[in-house]
């Protein structure tokens, strides 16, 4: 089983509270999949799951998940990181 990565930041932007993972400039694309709705929804309503395609590769991984911002910073982290962990598992 993987290992969940750790939180790289957290910015509150607009409607939601931004919680990275990894670096996006190590993907070739960035896509926020409609799979990961359900994921996502069981953990925290209305947050996005944000995927990145590896450069020369075809493996996808979890860059961030974006929470809505009223459940403030220190508990969408918990949520972003339960997130990952049920996708990534």
């Amino acid at each position: 089983m993987a290992e969940t990565p750790d939180v790289e930041t957290v910015e509150t932007e607009d409607e939601y509270i931004h919680v990275r993972f990894r670096d996006p400039d190590r993907y070739d694309e960035i896509r926020t999949p409609d799979w990961a709705d359900n994921p996502a929804e069981s953990v925290s309503e209305g947050s996005e799951v944000r995927t990145g395609r590896v450069e020369n590769g075809d493996d996808w991984e979890v860059t961030s998940v974006l929470i809505k911002k009223n459940v403030g910073e220190e508990k969408a982290r918990e949520q972003a990181r339960e997130i990952v962990e049920k996708i990534e598992s």
